[in-house]
């Protein structure tokens, strides 16, 4: 018997192809419309995130657990640092401050990305 995965979202790539047909049935204008705003939520996406990476060079939530969690199948390290110094100690006495400032820049990025998409998408 072979054991097939579905990739990840698969449903949702099978429900938004089901809708882009029904649109080309019911209103085939509107699609050269609809690429033009699923290109220009795109490059909002692309700009929002270079907006944050350029604003905020030296907290990109990256760096700040780079080598928190090791990659499948290696030894976890026993100390943990990063150029700048944020992350230091050990895999056991991870601290709330270094997941605080962690939480905090994955949440700065997704907030300017989505405020740069909804900027172009309410402005187009």
């Amino acid at each position: 018997m072979l054991n097939l995965k579905l990739p990840r979202l698969s449903g949702w790539i099978v429900l938004a192809l089901l809708l882009i047909g029904i649109v080309l049935l019911v209103a085939p204008q509107q699609v050269p419309v609809m690429i033009y705003k699923l290109a220009l939520v795109s490059l909002a996406g692309l700009a929002g995130y270079w907006l944050d990476r350029s604003l905020f060079p030296y907290a990109r939530p990256d760096q700040l657990m780079a080598k928190a969690w090791p990659p499948a199948g290696s030894e976890p390290p026993q100390e943990l640092e990063t150029d700048e110094g944020v992350i230091q100690g050990t895999l056991v006495d991870f601290n709330q401050g270094e997941c605080t400032a962690f939480s905090a820049a994955m949440l700065r990025r997704a907030l300017i990305v989505a405020g740069a998409m909804l900027a172009i998408g309410l402005g187009a």
